[in-house]
């Protein structure tokens, strides 16, 4: 797929949408939810917080959901995260050795206020939020997680991104002392994400330091990473240092590895297999501690999330640009 050819901005995409209001908060502790993984969090996870259940205005606008959600214990041992290896208990077993704290990320490109910022002041003022998403990986296994963090467009808008800001690209740390997979030529390290500026903006994209009520385990993300709930799980870039403000599609590790089996926009489509997994049905991982997967179950487009998100897409081919 030619990314110089990816379909055009809309020109209202640049100042983005209104960001939901309606946040329950949490304690102020969380504010900064990375700080509690200091050393690499090498004792036992941080007892859950008492979060109280989405409402039913948050749930309406997708913020929520009432389906049973995924184990703490599967979300956390059943993981991709190739810089910790390939295997799916892999990065629960390795990524101890990745030190969370301090934490900085190097904002650029086309925006008025570039600059290299520690965790604590990218977030300063903003207060951390429960969403319980669904996540749908391209393998055709799903769960449901409540994570904890901000809307990313919070984030980008304190580095006044300019007309030319198109797509915003994110980079992931990668130091093989901390992180054994790099040292594994399986992806053309450091791992690269990229979206367009219009769905960063858009209200469920979430920043995430966060997850049941704790602070991110090293293995999901810690301490920064991305969820976009209607996009495949991959887009989900862990662990970032590095965001860019781009006039051009950023070029994206999966996507230029195999651009026949992951596009660049991955939005979940039941219409459109992979070469390898169909994707009109997903194998739910879903609290039950007697199995680790539920019987398959439909899979919807935009993982459910098209009343909120389908109008991004108006007009574009979405078996094309998939």
């Amino acid at each position: 797929m030619a990314r110089s050819r990816l379909p055009p901005v809309p020109e209202s995409a640049i100042t983005g949408e209104a960001v939901y209001r309606d946040r329950r908060r949490l304690l102020k502790a969380l504010a900064l939810a990375p700080a509690l993984t200091v050393a690499g969090c090498r004792g036992e996870p941080p007892p859950p917080v008492d979060v109280p259940r989405a409402t039913a205005a948050a749930r309406s606008g997708g913020f929520g959901t009432d389906e049973a959600r995924t184990r703490y214990e599967d979300a956390t041992s059943y993981n991709n995260f190739y810089e910790f290896g390939s295997g799916k208990a892999d990065p629960s077993r390795a990524a101890k050795t990745l030190v969370t704290s301090p934490w900085s990320v190097a904002v650029g490109g086309a925006c008025a206020k570039p600059g290299t910022v520690p965790l604590e002041t990218l977030l300063k003022g903003l207060a951390p939020e429960e969403r319980v998403y669904r996540m749908r990986c391209v393998e055709g296994w799903s769960m449901v997680i409540p994570w904890l963090g901000v809307p990313l467009a919070d984030v980008l808008r304190r580095f006044e991104p300019t007309s030319d800001a198109k797509f915003v690209a994110f980079t992931t740390l990668a130091d093989p002392r901390q992180m054994p997979g790099i040292r594994a030529p399986i992806i053309d390290w450091p791992y690269r994400e990229g979206l367009r500026i219009d769905e960063a903006m858009h209200p469920l994209t979430l920043l995430v330091t966060g997850m049941y009520g704790r602070a991110l385990p090293q293995q999901n993300g810690a301490p920064l990473r991305l969820v976009v709930p209607w996009k495949y799980g991959f887009k989900g870039i862990k662990s970032i240092v590095a965001i860019e403000f781009l006039r051009k599609a950023p070029p994206t590790s999966w996507n230029d590895m195999q651009p026949r089996e992951y596009g660049f926009f991955a939005n979940v489509n039941p219409a459109v297999d992979h070469p390898r997994w169909s994707q009109a049905t997903e194998r739910r991982i879903a609290g039950d501690a007697n199995r680790l997967f539920a019987d398959r179950i439909p899979t919807r487009p935009f993982n459910g999330y098209a009343d909120q998100v389908a109008s991004l897409y108006q007009g574009m081919d979405l078996a094309r640009w998939y």
